[in-house]
């Protein structure tokens, strides 16, 4: 192992690899940012070197866009992102302005943030994740490069901490290819902040051939937590009713697993309110399903997690003592491939004592995301799994949409998604559940996620499951296709279900004497807002945490009204919604935080009286 700086790292990189350097990086978190940069422009300085990167899930701070959205994000992304150095090659990505001798291949994006880039579009590698360290491997991988943790309590070791996920199943593969005479390097770079994680996901020290420690620390990426409306509420809730105690949970990040995350906490911390609200939203059609695949109880037995992605909200179910099931006895009650999350997650994790961090057990993706291999142990601690992931879109015969647009253009990733589904079905006991927003609505058009067909699908219908919307529960497992038609409209949004029905009758799908039940007939968002009046407590908009103060809750309310109400094209409608717009009185604070105090001129005047209109719809 030698110990240097990134720009010695740089030097032996360049000195002990081939002209053409295969670099491996992490999925998330993990990137040694730093030393990826200083690499990177170094060859791009030399044309008769070539990089080709290989990693996921590449992570940047939000662009800032403008006008009323770049007022709102400049102070915040400031405050939460400070000092953390972006990534250069993921700007040249979407600036396409990457240098001719080197590509990036990723198997993941940043949700949406690269629909625009030619180039990462063409480079993207669709793959299980499961599968991400075969292939990368295939492709002559010479250099590992990531971020590890280090602790005086262990002082010849190092943990791959968030990020064991890949890396564990590529070092068999290494070594393999290192008896045969290849020359490829590990290299890690320790970051004071990154909370070691203990167990499968510590290295001995002399397991990197470099080793980057430098005193200067950039702050870690985070991803804030938003908030969640009322549409992902209900999705959580009926979400919670399938899920056993005793059994195994998945969740996924962002907002529907919060909700999910929240609805487990109002079960068992206010269960006769949990009730109550279930009753409100009427779970009676579901009730059969709820009973022998879930239930309403608390958790007396608890649940234990295994999901690729340890994310916050598996933390807070832990705190709060409903993830406390060992895999086995005195075991992990949390396996996970990596972590990312808020400042405040990380912090948790560092300050806890080393040996209550061992029971959130980081550690190889092939062991969570497969079944192959320990097969028989992994059955015996998944029992009753339920695997919750999200879609953006499905289509009326079971399939789900995740990670790709009609056109063609990668949305995010195929990731694990795949694997959890396949799971679902093959353990006993298990099963897959797709959420899925009804319907979304952009610019003042309200549309249907629900659709006869769609030109892309991530999981095919043959795979079809659980679906579940904030309307109720499609249980789709084993079910005709008239029957699979009939379960979703069932809990579609009811603005698009005549002319669903029409389309599946046109296709021969549906009977043409078929009708929806009446009790299906009132899925609209105004009830479900009623309902939430009734019942607000149980509503929290940020259910896990913040790093908004209480005027960007504010001021994020408004934006994202106006931002689905208007489009900045239709000058009336703004103009009208400027002039029927309350007066500054009782909103300054919020208006100074917008730089909108003291407006200048008639551009910020308009942009002052949206801001006011949006607050107070809001």
């Amino acid at each position: 192992m030698h110990l240097c700086s990134i720009d010695q790292a740089v030097e032996q990189v360049l000195s002990r690899l081939p002209a053409h350097i295969h670099m491996g990086l992490p999925l998330g978190l993990g990137k040694p940012n730093a030393f990826v940069n200083a690499l990177y422009a170094r060859v791009r300085e030399l044309p008769e070197r070539r990089l080709t990167i290989y990693t996921a899930l590449s992570l940047g701070r939000p662009p800032l866009g403008d006008g009323l959205q770049r007022r709102f994000l400049e102070p915040f992304v400031e405050r939460v992102f400070a000092d953390y150095e972006e990534l250069d090659y993921l700007a040249d990505l979407r600036n396409a302005s990457l240098p001719p001798n080197i590509r990036v291949e990723q198997f993941f994006m940043q949700p949406g943030s690269l629909l625009h880039s030619e180039a990462a579009q063409q480079d993207y590698i669709s793959s299980n994740y499961s599968h991400a360290a075969r292939d990368i491997n295939a492709k002559g991988l010479n250099l590992v490069a990531q971020l590890v943790a280090a602790t005086p309590e262990k002082p010849v070791h190092l943990s791959l901490a968030c990020n064991p996920d890949i890396t564990l199943d590529l070092l068999p593969m290494i070594s393999k290819r290192r008896a045969a005479g290849e020359t490829i390097l590990m290299l890690g770079q320790v970051h004071a902040e990154l909370p070691y994680m203990p167990g499968d996901a510590e290295l001995p020290i002399d397991a990197f051939d470099l080793l980057i420690d430098e005193a200067e620390q950039r702050r870690l990426f985070s991803t804030p937590n938003m908030p969640v409306g009322t549409q992902d509420h209900c999705i959580g809730l009926h979400a919670s009713t399938l899920v056993r105690d005793g059994g195994t949970l998945q969740i996924g990040i962002g907002a529907m697993g919060d909700a999910v995350a929240a609805a487990l906490l109002a079960r068992q911390g206010d269960n006769a309110g949990y009730r109550a609200l279930l009753d409100e939203l009427d779970t009676g059609p579901w009730h059969a399903l709820i009973e022998r695949e879930g239930g309403l109880g608390t958790f007396a037995q608890g649940l234990y997690g295994c999901s690729e992605m340890f994310v916050n909200g598996l933390l807070v179910l832990a705190e709060a003592g409903l993830l406390r099931r060992p895999a086995d006895e005195q075991g992990p009650v949390v396996h996970g491939g990596f972590f990312l999350g808020p400042q405040a997650f990380y912090q948790r994790l560092r300050e806890m004592p080393l040996e209550q961090r061992a029971r959130f057990a980081m550690t190889r993706i092939s062991f969570i995301n497969e079944l192959y291999g320990q097969e028989e142990l992994k059955r015996r601690q998944r029992r009753d799994a339920r695997f919750i992931n999200t879609a953006f879109a499905m289509t009326l015969l079971g399939a789900g949409v995740a990670d790709q647009l009609e056109d063609g253009r990668v949305l995010s990733g195929v990731g694990g998604q795949y694997n959890f589904v396949a799971q679902g079905h093959a353990l006993e006991g298990g099963r897959s559940i797709l959420l899925l927003r009804s319907w979304r609505e952009a610019g003042g058009e309200v549309t249907s996620n629900l659709f006869w067909t769609y030109g892309h699908c991530t999981i095919p219908r043959h795979l079809r499951d659980i679906v579940v919307t904030e309307y109720g529960i499609a249980d789709l497992r084993g079910q005709t296709d008239s029957e699979v038609i009939a379960r979703l409209l069932a809990v579609s949004d009811s603005r698009f279900q005549q002319g669903l029905i029409e389309q599946a009758k046109e296709a021969g799908k549906l009977p043409k004497s078929f009708e929806l039940d009446a009790r299906f007939t009132d899925n609209t968002p105004q009830r479900l807002e009623a309902i939430r009046a009734r019942h607000a407590r149980l509503f929290p908009e940020y259910p896990m945490g913040t790093d908004f103060t209480a005027e960007e809750r504010d001021l994020l309310r408004a934006l994202n009204w106006l931002k689905s109400k208007f489009k900045l094209s239709e000058v009336l409608e703004l103009g009208k919604a400027a002039l029927d717009a309350p007066g500054p009185e009782g909103y300054q604070g919020h208006l100074e935080r917008m730089g909108l105090g003291a407006p200048q001129g008639l551009k910020e005047e308009l942009y002052q009286r949206l801001l006011l209109a949006g607050l107070a719809a809001t």
